[in-house]
């Protein structure tokens, strides 16, 4: 696989976290309580996960987070899952340090808020990874499927 950029990005609820998992993390997030975004159970194996993005970053890849805010949270809200997301972070991806870590409003382009244009995209939904694709001229977001298959393949 050709990669203009050599970057990497994930959205985190639905691709690596499975906040949607959570019982009541609907209401949790109506009623701006964070517990969803802490409790979330990895969607694929961290290790194995972490020991590619690490192996990958050696050989030159930017890794990066650019996941969004709740649809409708207070600025108060938003910093708290922002916080609780970079603890998420800290607890199950302990070992990588990435590049770059973005997490934006509920609906911000996510190529437009990155630093390496032109890499690679996990996305569980698919309007995000179209409009990545619009916007890198790539046909490079995935979806979680084959996540470590997709990583295990990049040279």
């Amino acid at each position: 696989m050709t990669v203009t950029t050599r970057a990497i990005y994930f959205d985190m609820d639905g691709t690596i976290a499975d906040l949607y998992g959570v019982e009541g993390w609907l209401n949790d997030l109506d009623n701006e309580i964070v517990r969803p975004y802490a409790e979330a159970l990895p969607l694929i194996r961290m290790q194995t996960l972490a020991r590619l993005l690490n192996s990958l970053q050696k050989k030159g890849y930017i890794i990066g987070i650019v996941s969004w805010l709740s649809k409708t949270g207070t600025p108060e809200y938003n910093e708290k899952v922002t916080a609780a997301k970079m603890d998420w972070l800290k607890k199950h991806l302990k070992s990588v340090q990435f590049d770059e870590i973005n997490i934006v409003k509920y609906g911000t382009p996510k190529s437009a808020v990155i630093q390496a244009q032109g890499g690679i995209l996990f996305d569980d939904e698919e309007k995000n990874r179209k409009e990545w694709a619009t916007a890198n001229d790539t046909n490079l977001a995935f979806n979680v499927d084959n996540i470590i298959e997709i990583l295990k393949g990049l040279k």
